[in-house]
């Protein structure tokens, strides 16, 4: 029976509720975009398991709510030729400058060519969680729990909002607006499902923007994320009217069938991450050592 490699992480599904006579027979439902062949060859290689690490079969009943913990793997899944630099590492953090392209966890159509993964696979640290995510086609610095006994208290730090995140950007000029400037909306989930939305409604989304630099029509932007939404600075910066430089998503779709232009990275980086440790108290700040370039 095949082995996955250390390095490679599972996913986990808990069965939704439904009246499928098997779990194969959910999967397919749940996931009608993976033919139900490339599911009975998982099943067959033992790469489909329950929470008990119990292989299952094409025959194996369907359970509501059972943990099915399946490890995907992706048939001429595309190299991205760009590498992460480790800035930080310690027994419980480990601070990544991740590239553009470069996703941070499996998901569609990557599972290898992600930055978990190839951590993980260097580090030979099986431990290792990001503590938060930023989208992949943005590239700078992701935070990583490297303990488990001690991730709680740095997951706190994201979900009490004690932590300061900076970004940059490159977009057009706003010489309308006086800076520092404030943009609220309420963002909602689009078409196609990956794209976000500004509403009327109650805001859910706030950003700060200050200029830090202005090349005529183009101007470096600092950005801070207050909430933190899906897609929520390049909707904030496309809804003001300046679009983040090669934003193939907004404000018009470019981009749906997701073939990267390497040539073309969003001028978007995430360049700071400040706070004081949970643990010990000191003030931490990391910087990203990757630049915007005009």
């Amino acid at each position: 029976m095949f082995q996955p490699p250390l390095h490679v992480r599972p996913s986990y599904l808990h069965l939704p509720p439904g009246d499928w006579p098997t779990v194969l027979d959910c999967l397919c439902a749940r996931f009608p975009r993976i033919p139900r062949q490339t599911w009975e060859a998982r099943m067959a290689r033992g790469l489909v398991l329950d929470d008990r690490d119990n292989p299952l079969d094409a025959a194996t009943p369907y359970r509501e709510a059972m943990r099915v913990r399946y490890f995907r793997e992706i048939d001429n899944e595309r190299r991205i030729p760009f590498e992460a630099q480790v800035l930080h590492q310690d027994r419980h953090l480990l601070v990544a400058d991740k590239p553009h392209f470069l996703p941070v966890m499996p998901a569609g159509d990557y599972a290898e060519e992600t930055l978990l993964t190839r951590l993980v696979r260097d580090t030979g640290n099986p431990h290792l969680a990001p503590l938060h995510r930023i989208d992949r086609h943005t590239a700078g610095l992701v935070l990583f729990s490297a303990d488990p006994a001690s991730r709680g208290a740095y997951q706190a730090l994201f979900r009490e909002k004690r932590i300061d995140k900076r970004y940059q950007a490159i977009a057009p000029a706003l010489p309308q607006h006086a800076f520092p400037l404030r943009r609220h909306s309420r963002l909602e989930k689009g078409e196609p499902f990956f794209r976000m939305r500004e509403v009327a409604g109650e805001p859910n989304s706030e950003t700060l923007l200050e200029v830090l630099e202005r090349r005529g029509d183009l101007w470096r932007y600092r950005l801070f994320p207050v909430t933190g939404k899906q897609h929520q600075l390049r909707v904030h910066m496309a809804a003001l009217g300046a679009p983040i430089l090669n934003d193939t998503f907004y404000p018009e779709l470019v981009d749906e069938k997701g073939v990267d232009d390497f040539a073309r990275p969003l001028k978007l980086l995430a360049h700071s991450l400040a706070f004081a440790d949970p643990l010990s108290g000191e003030l931490r700040r990391f910087e990203s050592r990757i630049e915007l370039e005009w």
